[in-house]
């Protein structure tokens, strides 16, 4: 993936990178976690079901892991207008990037090509081995969960298997977050929309973007801690707030 600026060269227009979080799949029922009726302030046990230690010590919360993830709304989950604005966009001619802090594919599901998303936190659509580290399909996983394996087992070793998503005590991959900094240091529009600028280090992308001359733009309900850097602030609902956000900037011309 290009980080380099070159499509922002004259007379091209800026690249966009847009950092998305849990804000922007709230109209497709996928539920926030850290808003005001976020999951994790309704029921801070369920935090323990994406916590690495906890998972990986107690099969007790592992089944109950399998569970939210055989009942839960990510998989049936479609794109809404946020994610389809995104799509036109990039389909307009602007180079865009997406930067998403969520785990359910909708940006890609949506039309977004893969080579332009990058997934901060990994994907709840494949899960992994936490020892010999084969990926496979959720969808398989969750069939072996519906024929009575609580807590399915990896194929090929035996070994515990997770959602292939960074849970809570785990690293975030270094490539990604540093594809992540390149975006952010060569884009000239950056747009952080749905997330509440706190879980770090993808928050700090925002403050590296205007640190190297992007126009910040968040779009968020609730304030952000990198409201002070931002060029504009909007608190208007995402879904209509984010499609009109997008069309100025598919409407303005190449840069001199």
């Amino acid at each position: 993936m290009s980080t380099d600026g070159t499509e922002q060269g004259r007379g091209r227009r800026p690249l966009v990178a847009i950092l998305s979080g849990a804000g922007v799949s709230t109209d497709s029922g996928i539920p926030d976690y850290r808003g005001p009726d976020g999951v994790w302030r309704k029921d801070p046990e369920a935090e323990k079901l994406v916590t690495y230690s906890s998972y990986m010590s107690d099969p007790a919360i592992r089944r109950r892991s399998w569970q939210m993830r055989l009942t839960g709304p990510v998989l049936g989950a479609r794109p809404n207008a946020a994610h389809e604005a995104v799509v036109r966009l990039e389909r307009s001619g602007v180079p865009v990037r997406v930067i998403t802090q969520n785990v359910d594919g909708l940006h890609q599901m949506a039309g977004m090509p893969d080579r332009k998303v990058l997934e901060l936190h990994g994907t709840a659509r494949s899960v992994v081995c936490t020892r010999c580290h084969a990926r496979s399909g959720m969808a398989e996983a969750l069939e072996r969960v519906r024929a009575g394996v609580a807590d399915p087992a990896c194929h090929r070793c035996g070994g515990i298997l997770k959602s292939a998503t960074v849970m809570f005590g785990e690293a975030l991959d270094p490539v990604v977050l540093g594809e992540a900094v390149g975006i952010a240091k060569a884009c000239g529009v950056f747009v952080a929309v749905g997330t509440s600028l706190q879980v770090q280090p993808a928050a700090s992308l925002a403050g590296i973007a205007a640190g190297h001359g992007a126009r910040l733009v968040i779009v968020n309900a609730e304030p952000t801690p990198y409201d002070a850097l931002a060029d504009r602030v909007v608190r208007d609902p995402i879904g209509r707030a984010l499609p009109a956000l997008l069309e100025e900037l598919a409407a303005a011309g190449p840069e001199d």
